[in-house]
């Protein structure tokens, strides 16, 4: 197993080209497909969210997973290998599965101890495998990952405070209005992100909510929820003026909210503050709307400067989830090193088995006739030795996987049983 991992994500590159870079769910399944079809990559995982978009493989020896997951990337997102170049890392092996496992204990998160990711990495994992681009390598690399992630969670309180990005949003909302009592939000996209930060309002005291998407139903479902009611998206624009709040969440390609939409609703409020939360990617919002007067717009790089100030607490916590983390990718890595030796250890069982078979074969025409139970006893006796032969050899192979000399008393074994390639 080969493994590279590659992408950018809120650190590396800003929300501009994480939104050319982002992968349509709806598209997903096609663009695995077209991942997996590169020479040399043998398995493929696509996560994209609205903080990263990261490619993982698994790779033929001697394959350049790096230059083909680069080509792969300005191919989907139409952007330049030079301009994405400078805002990719690239992890191989070790540092690939360390980077995973951190990812999915949110250690790598805007908001570190956020929950989401690990649902996140869930999906384009099930989307992997749905579109048979992940197979055995991945699956053992996922697997252990999600293990991971629920010890850190378990034995941390990484994720016990009330940090987040949709948190942040309503701190940001009582900044700008005191308090949230009898304000009225509209939700434009019914999104999971948006749903959380509604949720937080809700619970702040916040009045009427409207819920616009174009999924009637979605709407509905929503709405429900709140105990809001449904907008239809055609009406969106000439309800805005009753809002104050505006959560934006859609997975429209364009902006749904510009300056020249957005200036007759402020006329309409006569300019009463209003607070419009982007918390899409790509944005919603064209960010010319914050040039309006008592127009608060923040996207999702915006919060999550936000959420930093609130991140102190969490410094022990991730220190010790990074311990855990060092500690998994040990152990992984010594499993790694393992499946590489059982193919020889079976080969060995079977050479040693294959003599003992026929050299008790060999015997039992001289031994005369036997009564069942002294076959019995000759066979356990030739199986006992067996085990004896075999027991210091691959007790030497299992305690030298991942050790220097792991290939070196792999050879030996292979000469002195006579194995050849395995």
């Amino acid at each position: 197993m080969k493994l590279h991992l590659a992408g950018l994500n809120h650190k590396t590159a800003p929300v501009e080209l994480r939104e050319k870079v982002a992968f349509d769910a709806a598209t997903l399944e096609a663009s695995l497909n077209e991942l997996t079809r590169i020479a040399g990559l043998e398995e493929g995982l696509i996560l994209s969210t609205c903080n990263r978009v990261e490619i993982l493989v698994s790779a033929e020896e001697g394959a350049n997973a790096k230059q083909c997951i680069e080509t792969f990337l300005e191919s989907a997102s139409h952007v330049s290998n030079g301009k994405l170049a400078g805002h990719l890392y690239h992890h191989e092996g070790k540092e690939a599965i360390h980077h995973l496992f951190r990812v999915a204990s949110s250690l790598d998160s805007m908001v570190v101890g956020e929950p989401q990711i690990l649902g996140q990495i869930k999906a384009a994992f099930t989307a992997a495998k749905s579109a048979g681009a992940a197979g055995h390598d991945l699956e053992f690399l996922l697997t252990r990952a999600f293990s991971v992630a629920k010890r850190v969670r378990t034995e941390t309180e990484i994720g016990s405070s009330a940090v987040s990005i949709s948190f942040a949003a309503v701190e940001l909302a009582r900044e700008i209005f005191g308090s949230l009592k009898d304000k009225k939000v509209m939700l434009i996209g019914a999104g999971k992100m948006s749903e959380l930060a509604a949720r937080h309002l809700k619970r702040s005291g916040i009045g009427e909510v409207l819920v616009t998407n174009r999924t009637r139903s979605r709407a509905e479902q929503m709405a429900q929820v709140f105990g809001g009611q449904v907008v239809d998206p055609d009406k969106m624009l000439s309800a805005l003026p009753s809002v104050d709040i505006a959560i934006t969440s859609s997975g429209a390609p364009h902006y749904i909210l510009t300056q020249d939409n957005m200036r007759p609703v402020m006329a309409a409020r006569r300019n009463r503050p209003m607070f419009l939360i982007d918390i899409a990617v790509p944005r919603n919002i064209e960010p010319a709307v914050n040039d309006l007067e008592a127009v608060f717009l923040y996207d999702i790089d915006d919060l999550g400067r936000v959420v930093e100030k609130n991140l102190k607490g969490r410094l022990s916590e991730a220190k010790q989830a990074e311990a855990i983390i060092a500690e998994e990718v040990d152990k992984i890595l010594e499993r790694i090193e393992a499946r590489k030796i059982t193919p020889l250890i079976v080969k060995l069982q079977e050479q040693v088995e294959g003599w003992r078979k026929a050299e008790l074969e060999r015997v039992r025409t001289k031994l005369g006739d036997l009564t069942p139970q002294q076959h019995e006893v000759v066979d356990a006796l030739v199986r006992s030795l067996a085990n004896k032969m075999l027991h210091g050899p691959m007790s030497e192979l299992r305690a030298s996987v991942g050790k220097p000399e792991g290939e070196m008393t792999a050879e030996i074994v292979r000469r002195i049983f006579r194995l050849g390639d395995s």
